[in-house]
């Protein structure tokens, strides 16, 4: 196929697929489809209805000016940012993306410079808010090949941890080192759940157990805290999954944040996690994307890890705890793109993000739909809590 063979757009459309996703399809009036994963979970509804407004300028455009039409869509309204307009856009702009990849005949990593590497390195979840099967868990995934892993480091924390909340995340991180040995990595997800002060105390006690890095120990929202949980300890700090812009990465990076977690379903998709990881690596900080979304968002996100040099490690999410009614294989008719081989996944040769969408069952699954919410946690005392 030649560029020019790529036509214009005539149609964009959204399903809304168990568990908790929403995927977009967009098509040009040659026939060439191009799939995106816009979602903010548990606020599919909203970013639906977003896709829809921004699906008016696209209809009738030149689907490989992705350039300009992010810039026009990011921007073009007056009022920027933000998780359900930055989402929208991002899995439009992976649908573009895809549609270039098929108009060039390439993988869309080709398109972003080539790749830098020929397997990528993946981690899985093992849960962790109730330790209780934390050592089975972490045994699995290493059955399963992987020599990473990440667990969540609290359940329900107070707004300042006893002596007793603060044994527990250790002890936490102590059974998955355990399990893991020396030659193996966990990274301790905090969720946004701990008070800036007791990540502080939190980050000293488990830097001997050495985990691959602490992620979001302080909400993203105040990032004026970062530095002093950067300076507490050794341990690398990462955050980024509820960031959305390079504009919102560059105090986290200045703060001396070691990892950058964009979600491309998030932060403005493709285009802008490029630039993202970019402007991290001014900073010597490394880049390991947020997904425990679903196919087309760890797709794209693959797409940028061949492709970008500072790149750290995947997530994933298939066997995480919010899959229940789907998995992430269920919506691809090839799954070995997704095959796992000693915890990496082979470079994707297919033009476009590289998976066959299973469109058919996405069109299925969007009939029931879901209504997916996150659950809403409060102190003993009624106050509201941090999920």
């Amino acid at each position: 196929m030649t560029p020019e063979a790529a036509g214009r757009i005539v149609r964009v459309e959204t399903f809304a697929v168990a568990p908790r996703w929403l995927f977009c399809r967009i098509e040009t009036d040659q026939g060439v489809v191009g799939w995106g994963e816009p979602i903010v979970e548990g606020r599919a509804e909203a970013v639906r209805a977003t896709v829809e407004v921004l699906a008016e300028y696209l209809l009738g455009q030149d689907p490989l000016r992705i350039e300009d039409h992010w810039q026009v869509m990011a921007n073009g309204g007056f009022y920027r940012g933000g998780p359900v307009l930055s989402s929208a856009l991002a899995g439009l702009d992976q649908a573009l993306w895809d549609i270039a990849g098929k108009a060039y005949g390439v993988p869309v990593h080709a398109l972003l410079g080539g790749p830098v590497r020929d397997r990528v390195r993946m981690y899985a979840w093992v849960g962790g808010d109730d330790p209780g099967q934390l050592a089975e868990n972490v045994g699995a995934r290493l059955e399963q090949g992987f020599d990473a892993v990440k667990m969540n480091a609290t359940g329900r924390m107070p707004a300042l941890a006893s002596v007793a909340d603060l044994t527990g995340v250790v002890e936490r991180v102590a059974l998955a080192r355990e399990v893991l040995g020396p030659t193996r990595d966990v990274a301790v997800d905090f969720h946004g759940r701990v008070s800036a002060a007791d990540a502080r105390r939190i980050l000293p006690l488990i830097a001997p157990l050495h985990p691959m890095f602490a992620e979001e120990p302080v909400l993203p929202d105040r990032p004026h805290l970062l530095r002093g949980v950067v300076t507490a300890s050794s341990v690398p700090v990462a955050t980024g999954e509820r960031l959305y812009s390079r504009w919102d990465f560059r105090p986290a990076l200045e703060a001396g944040v070691a990892v950058v977690q964009p979600d491309l379903s998030h932060a403005g998709g493709i285009s802008e996690t490029r630039r993202i990881a970019a402007l991290a690596e001014v900073w010597d900080a490394k880049l390991a994307p947020h997904c425990p979304l679903g196919p087309i968002a760890l797709a794209a996100s693959l797409q940028v890890a061949f492709a970008t040099p500072n790149f750290l490690i995947q997530e994933h999410s298939i066997g995480i705890h919010y899959n229940e009614g789907a998995d992430l294989l269920d919506y691809v008719a090839d799954t070995s793109v997704f095959a796992f081989t000693d915890g990496h996944v082979s470079r994707p040769t297919a033009p476009g993000l590289g998976i066959d969408v299973d469109e058919a069952a996405v069109r299925r699954a969007d009939k029931p739909g879901h209504a997916w919410r996150n659950p809403v946690w409060r102190h003993d005392d009624g106050g509201f809590a941090e999920w």
